[in-house]
């Protein structure tokens, strides 16, 4: 399954939220730096979606706010 999705990193919270075009916005307390929100995105997906954290890629956007997002 693909999904686009965007990220507000330094938000006061941890949370994905579904729009009602069908794309996500996740929320996470990380900064963009080092990483930090992109694994934050995987793991509040992984919780979303219970499946495992491998089976989650960011197929496009990995230094954007806008991301595509696989999960096997």
């Amino acid at each position: 399954m693909m999904i686009n999705l965007k990220v507000k990193p330094r938000s006061s919270r941890n949370e994905v939220v579904k729009s009602t075009d069908g794309s996500f916005v996740v929320y996470t307390t990380k900064i963009p730096a080092d990483g930090e929100a992109n694994e934050a995105v995987i793991e509040l997906l992984s919780r979303e979606f219970k499946v495992a954290k491998s089976r989650i890629r960011i197929v496009s956007g990995l230094r954007s706010k806008n991301k595509r997002v696989r999960i096997d």
